[in-house]
């Protein structure tokens, strides 16, 4: 009675319960997760609302139909909403990696079921056997503190409440209540590196010290204090590096070189630059260069990390070109167009301009598009031509500044201006002209 009231009061510590929470419990008919589902059903009186989810992979031939019907029968007994995937010949199984796709496969059935059923937290059955066997394969891969420190027992609305128990403690809950539960027996087979160490390494280190797992969950408990409070500075550090203009996140590359390849590290992998040697090259790239992640652009700006979401919006906005006008009518003596009418981004431009053009000298139709390598013109006021990469530099414009920046040009793609800031000469207006093209733009 004591143990099933430590891990009912282990349950509501973790979860808190409001009478908004809803939970899907993922259940396999092992003894943990039909403990995890035993429990909840104890409890919902206290207005517990949740249902079970169980995969049947038809990896084990009859035995995986018994599992489902001890978890379906359960939840018949007591009236719980059940929900099934039954592996078929359409979720086709890869030659290896089987744990990965059987992985991701279930959390895919779940995600679908809580969106359909409105079910917020997912609840899953692991416990202290299962958190030292990751601890021990983070080990083996150098994962750092955050590997060390284990599986979450709240993560993303992911509940893991038997995390303080051990599988044996499972066992003698699971007997005394008389709980069904079937054994996995493919968890016998040290196939896999997890059933590995499960079956080889953990009975020999439970062997050195009869308090071993006590020992092993204070150590993970110290661990995760540690991880909490250095991620608490390293966000803290990030803060005081961190500025903000209206589209995009800025961190100081000066102040974070102050700081560790660590602490660099830590702050960058959250947007999606995860490799250590990436890093290194981040901070010793040249003004202009770009990284990507699956989510973020980072450009390096001076002594600036700018970042940049990355949208489909965006990638289609840069490489659209705009029709500006397509001819000249030249039975009239002027033509004006406003830009306001025909840029969607016009509050980018924050200067008032009217560019003058002798019709008669332009190449149509005339177009607008952002900046590409080699560009050039004969910007007014200055004599010979220039690289408009240049002309960006002796402007000091950010990087951020230049990819907002439309140039004009013509049919031969030739740069008739920088929109606002400069016009070219070679086809302005001039004493001889007849025919007038004038564009403007008024704040």
């Amino acid at each position: 009675m004591l143990k099933k009231l430590s891990f009912k009061n282990q349950l509501q510590n973790l979860i808190h319960q409001t009478e908004n929470e809803t939970f899907l419990l993922a259940v396999s008919g092992g003894a943990d997760s039909m403990v995890l589902a035993y429990l909840f059903n104890e409890l919902r009186d206290s207005g517990y609302k949740f249902q079970v989810a169980h995969i049947n992979y038809h990896l084990r031939e009859e035995d995986s139909d018994l599992d489902q019907k001890v978890v379906q029968d359960f939840c018949k007994k007591n009236d719980i909403k059940f929900h099934l995937y039954e592996v078929s010949e359409k979720d086709q199984k890869p030659e290896n990696s089987i744990q990965l796709w059987a992985r991701e496969l279930r959390y895919n059935f779940f995600k679908q079921i809580q969106e359909q059923e409105n079910l917020e937290f997912l609840v899953t059955a692991h416990h202290l056997n299962d958190q030292l066997e990751t601890f021990i394969i983070n080990l083996s891969k150098a994962a750092g503190i955050n590997g060390l420190s284990g599986i979450p027992a709240n993560d993303n609305n992911i509940l893991r409440p038997l995390l303080n128990f051990t599988k044996e403690e499972i066992y003698e809950l699971a007997k005394e209540n008389e709980i069904e539960y079937r054994e996995d027996l493919s968890n016998k087979k040290s196939d896999y590196l997890r059933n590995k160490i499960r079956n080889e390494i953990v009975p020999k280190l439970l062997e050195t010290n009869e308090h071993f797992l006590d020992n092993f969950k204070k150590s993970s408990s110290y661990l995760n204090q540690t991880k909490d409070f250095v991620q608490q500075q390293i966000q803290e550090i990030e803060n005081r590096s961190t500025t903000f203009n209206k589209y995009h996140k800025i961190l100081s590359k000066k102040q974070l070189n102050q700081e560790s390849d660590f602490v660099k590290f830590e702050i960058l992998k959250k947007y999606g630059f995860n490799q250590e040697e990436e890093i290194s090259k981040i901070f010793k790239a040249e003004k202009g260069s770009s990284f990507f992640s699956k989510d973020y652009q980072l450009i390096i700006d001076r002594d600036e990390l700018i970042l940049k979401t990355k949208t489909e919006d965006e990638e289609q906005n840069w490489e659209k070109e705009i029709l500006l006008i397509e001819n000249f009518n030249f039975s009239e003596n002027q033509i004006t167009i406003n830009l306001e009418d025909n840029i969607e981004d016009i509050e980018e431009i924050n200067k008032d301009f009217e560019w003058d053009f002798d019709a008669e000298k332009l190449h149509f139709p005339l177009r607008l598009r952002r900046q590409t390598d080699g560009d050039e013109f004969y910007p007014i006021g200055f004599s010979g031509k220039k690289k408009v990469s240049k002309f960006f530099r002796d402007e000091k414009l950010s990087i951020l500044a230049r990819q907002k920046i439309w140039l004009l040009t013509d049919s031969e793609n030739s740069v008739l201006g920088i929109v606002p800031y400069r016009q070219d000469r070679r086809n302005s207006k001039d004493e001889n002209t007849q025919k007038i093209l004038k564009i403007y733009n008024k704040k």
